[in-house]
């Protein structure tokens, strides 16, 4: 399997068709941080394809600074905080809140998998209940806090990311990490940070 920069590298000399291998190769990692971000299915789906499109258009003029999955982490983290500063005196509609209808209020239904029943709705309600406190945070707590949790970069690809020092990086993660564990102890919720947080990863599970 060729490496992203292989796949740039051919891009830059013609071969356009190998763009798709690098969206299949991270369209679930954008999707699921604009999501974490965003907490809208929609606004994700969105995010994710501007993402992708810009960079499929900016491919060309790449210098290769950072690496490509920065690179377009980048691209998708700034579409984020763009339509966070554009809605941020709207009311938002989430596709994982429960409803209301004439008979009485109906919860949405997510992904299946092959857990038991009991394990399975444990998750559900946990998982919502971290996206619900995630999405309190500040947004740049929330952003370092997604990318190093549920993206998985180091503190160096999230400072090459957000064009931060360590420093900083380092800071609003502790920050962002207290802030979490303290909104958990305050549900009643156990705070087994990080591997809690984590489950549910990959693909539109949440």
């Amino acid at each position: 399997m060729k490496s992203d920069a292989e796949l740039v590298d051919l891009f830059k000399k013609g071969n356009q068709d190998v763009f798709r291998q690098l969206l299949e190769r991270y369209e679930k990692k954008v999707y699921n941080l604009a999501y974490r971000m965003l907490s809208n299915r929609e606004d994700a789906r969105d995010i994710s394809q501007e993402a992708f499109l810009k960079a499929y258009f900016a491919l060309p003029s790449f210098r290769g600074d950072a690496a490509f999955s920065t690179w377009l982490y980048r691209i998708a983290t700034n579409l984020c905080l763009d339509l966070l500063r554009q809605r941020k005196n709207k009311v938002v509609f989430s596709l994982d809140e429960p409803f209301q209808t004439e008979e009485g209020v109906l919860e949405r239904q997510l992904p299946t998998c092959e857990d038991g029943p009991e394990t399975i709705v444990e998750q559900r309600e946990f998982q919502r209940l971290i996206q619900r406190l995630i999405h309190t945070l500040p947004a740049e707590q929330r952003l370092v806090l997604v990318l190093r949790e549920f993206q998985e970069l180091t503190y160096e690809e999230i400072s090459q990311t957000l064009e931060c020092s360590l420093g900083t990086v380092k800071s609003r993660l502790s920050r962002a990490r207290s802030a979490l564990g303290k909104k958990l102890l305050a549900s009643g919720e156990p705070f087994a940070f990080p591997h809690r947080l984590k489950e549910g990863k990959g693909g539109n599970r949440v």
